[in-house]
């Protein structure tokens, strides 16, 4: 029997998808988007970023029948991945999403 007890908000989803970023008045580039819900999502990206930095982002779903999202989101972590040879797990809450 699990005694685990969900505490989201909003059931998550695993993908794989890829979007792009910039740090709102700083640098952007390439991430990789692993899980995804209502409030929040978790990607992974080649160099650090601060918590609290506040981004712009578009992910682009893979096939053409969803279109891409794009949405202002706070970085709540950012924590090495283990063995992912230099990539960053950063945990964003969405703020709003974009038109």
């Amino acid at each position: 029997m699990q005694d685990y007890q969900e505490k989201r908000n909003y059931p998550r989803m695993h993908i794989e998808c890829p979007a792009s970023f910039h740090v709102i008045g700083g640098e952007g580039g390439g991430a990789i988007v692993k899980s995804l819900s209502g409030g929040g999502l978790l990607m992974w990206i080649d160099h650090q970023i601060m918590p609290e930095a506040k981004l712009m982002l578009e992910v682009k779903p893979i096939n053409d029948i969803t279109p891409p999202m794009k949405a202002e989101v706070r970085v709540v972590r950012c924590s090495p991945v283990e063995g992912g040879e230099g990539s960053f797990a950063v945990a964003c809450q969405i703020q709003r999403v974009l038109g």
